[in-house]
């Protein structure tokens, strides 16, 4: 999973198979110094959150927390992901224009003005370096592995950053006026060319260009799926380029609304653009490759990100038909993990999630006549825990809604 970059366009949070995650859409209001998050089930805004001055670039951490870039006040914003507030401000150099989170939380910020990229430590959000680069800093991207791809809108170059040593590598050109930059699972590297029309695609390994695909006019934004589909917002074409990360090549053309600038893709394939003419979202279907809601958010909306944590475990009980045995059942828990399944204070056993984080398992061996309480499912981090009466012994009983502990 990939953390990054310029305007946003970037997902975090993991999704288990057969699970739906909870996503919460940041959009950066740059004409009213705000950014709206928007609930990923209802497509509605749900609040409103006061940054710094024109909000450009958005970006999450591993953790949940939402970095935002504001580029007239030469800041970063950082927003509890859990109360939506801002927590603390960081100052950062001229023109802050993009920001990416590495998966261990270091934090890069591209200051587009200064021609440096301000390295952030996640933990005490302090800056801890600043890494000289060429002229115009844009879009940044970090690699699974920790490397740090830096677009240069003044070179028509991507800078390529060692994240242990803070250094500049290697250079690779690309077309004219890159702006951002996406990385997919497979490590490959996505730069959409402004003046060209283009995207250039570069070999994560060999730091080379492979290839240029031809897409809409003024291609700005890039955001790469969990599955490695390539979607582009094409700012002056309003529209959305979609491109197979198999073959390189463009498979659809959404028409979206005005001035598309920023987009983000949720784990479940939803994408998200926004529209700085209109001051609205659209929202696609991943599948169909058509946009199925428009939401209202505020003035000039830029830079977007997709905050999604995977659903809460869940556990149900139910009594077996020889009237002493319990059938336990959990979803939504870590894939392949040892679970403890206890009621009250007695033990029931242990079992073992699949690939899917889903057990069903049957405990022989229970006594029905204390067979109520609190049924708690454990795998290290991960608790559900629900009340339930199972006496008499012969008569299935449904549990209750479940209460979340974790």
């Amino acid at each position: 999973m990939v953390f990054a970059l310029l305007l946003g366009i970037s997902v975090a949070g993991n999704s288990d198979a057969g699970a739906t995650s909870a996503c919460a859409i940041y959009v950066l209001n740059g004409g009213d110094n705000s950014v709206s998050v928007i609930d990923g089930a209802t497509n509605a805004v749900t609040t409103t959150i006061p940054v710094g001055t024109n909000p450009f670039a958005v970006a999450v951490s591993p953790a949940g927390t939402i970095y935002v870039a504001n580029n007239d006040s030469n800041s970063v914003s950082v927003i509890d992901g859990t109360t939506n507030a801002v927590t603390t401000t960081i100052p950062v150099g001229t023109n802050p224009y993009g920001v990416a989170v590495s998966p261990s939380g270091t934090i890069y910020v591209t200051n587009k003005d200064d021609n440096s990229v301000s390295v952030i430590n996640g933990t005490t959000n302090t800056v801890m370096a600043t890494v000289p680069v060429g002229n115009g800093p844009s879009g940044v991207a970090v690699s699974p592995s920790g490397t740090i791809y830096v677009t240069l809108l003044g070179d028509f170059l991507v800078s390529v950053i060692d994240g242990t040593t803070n250094t500049v590598t290697t250079t690779i050109p690309v077309g004219r006026y890159p702006f951002a930059v996406a990385i997919s699972p497979v490590g490959t590297i996505y730069v959409p060319n402004y003046a060209d029309n283009s995207v250039s695609v570069i070999d994560g390994t060999t730091n080379t260009v492979t290839t240029t695909i031809p897409v809409g006019t003024n291609p700005f934004a890039v955001s790469i799926s969990p599955a490695g589909a390539i979607y582009v917002a094409n700012n002056i074409g309003n529209s959305v380029s979609v491109i197979d990360g198999t073959t390189n090549t463009v498979t659809a053309t959404v028409p979206v609304g005005a001035a598309p600038y920023g987009i983000a893709v949720s784990p479940s394939g939803t994408i998200y653009a926004t529209s700085s003419g209109d001051n609205s979202v659209s929202v696609i279907d991943g599948t169909t490759n058509t946009v199925m809601a428009t939401v209202p958010v505020g003035a000039g909306p830029l830079g977007i990100v997709a905050s999604c944590r995977p659903p809460s475990p869940t556990v149900e009980a139910f009594v077996a038909g020889n009237g002493r045995s319990v059938e336990v059942r959990g979803q939504n828990f870590p894939p392949s993990i040892t679970v403890t399944i206890t009621l009250g204070s007695f033990t029931l056993g242990t079992t073992s999630t699949g690939p899917d984080g889903v057990f069903d398992t049957m405990f022989p061996t229970i006594d029905c006549a204390a067979a109520s309480g609190t049924l708690a499912a454990t795998a290290g981090a991960a608790t559900a825990a629900t009340n339930v009466t199972l006496t008499p012994c012969s008569t299935p009983v449904a549990p209750v809604a479940p209460v979340f502990t974790g």
